[in-house]
């Protein structure tokens, strides 16, 4: 009788070992799902995080997009105007819009200017600091663009918003920050509030659909010049490392 007990107990034993291993095999397989939702989990936190900070970007460079437009307008805007940091012209009362002599290659207070044949030779390949004739005034500083001025790469020299700080009025370069000829709030919410550029173009018998008979809204004939401007827009997120650039073509 004690051989056949002895087998016995050697035999639940070995049944105990087996289930022992079947359930550590399971505690392995649960655990690894486990870490691969969590994972999951995280990953679209992560996107959705990514994507809103991408869609305040973009809703930022859209607000600098209609300040531009109101910018080239001058349009009076009452105390909001009043309430800017800087002026284009040297009273609130002149809305006459921007002045044509005002734009220039260096960008100077956001109003850029280049011939025709300097954007005929622009190239993205060959454009850097150093080689600015080849760069185009929106592209980043690294290809040439005018965002900022050399000597303030941070740009902390332009006229603040808030608090107001109108000290680099006349000869700050670059991008200019929302609000800063209009007077509208900044934008709360974003690590940098949005900026913008102002190019001036010159074209014949630009009409902005095939019925109308003027160029422009100010009832220029076709056979005058038209005045056109290009406004490129950067929005920040939450990062500055997240932007959105936008452009449009503006009439006035």
């Amino acid at each position: 009788m004690k051989p056949v007990a002895s087998a016995r107990s050697a035999a639940r034993a070995q049944e105990r070992g087996v289930a022992l291993v079947v359930v550590m095999l399971f505690l392995v397989a649960i655990t690894g799902i486990g870490i691969w939702t969590a994972r999951q989990s995280m990953l679209a936190e992560s996107m959705a995080r990514n994507q809103m900070d991408q869609e305040i970007a973009r809703q930022a460079a859209e607000s600098a997009l209609r300040d531009a437009e109101r910018d080239i307008d001058s349009a009076s805007l009452g105390e909001l105007l009043q309430k800017a940091s800087c002026q284009r012209n040297t009273s609130v009362s002149m809305t006459y819009g921007l002045n044509p002599m005002d734009f220039n290659e260096g960008c100077v207070r956001g109003l850029c200017y280049k011939t025709d044949e300097s954007y005929a030779i622009s190239n993205w390949q060959t454009a850097n600091d150093e080689n600015r004739d080849a760069a185009e005034p929106w592209w980043p500083k690294s290809k040439g663009g005018r965002w900022v001025a050399d000597d303030d790469p941070e740009g902390t020299l332009k006229p603040g918003r808030d608090p107001i700080n109108n000290n680099h009025c006349d000869d700050f370069i670059g991008g200019v920050p929302f609000g800063t000829y209009t007077g509208a709030p900044p934008i709360r919410g974003v690590a940098k509030q949005p900026e913008y550029l102002i190019e001036i173009f010159k074209r014949k018998n630009v009409r902005r659909n095939s019925v109308e008979t003027s160029v422009t809204s100010t009832s220029e004939s076709a056979n005058q010049w038209a005045t056109m401007y290009r406004i490129t827009a950067r929005g920040f997120g939450y990062s500055t490392r997240t932007q959105v650039v936008l452009q449009a073509v503006f009439f006035p």
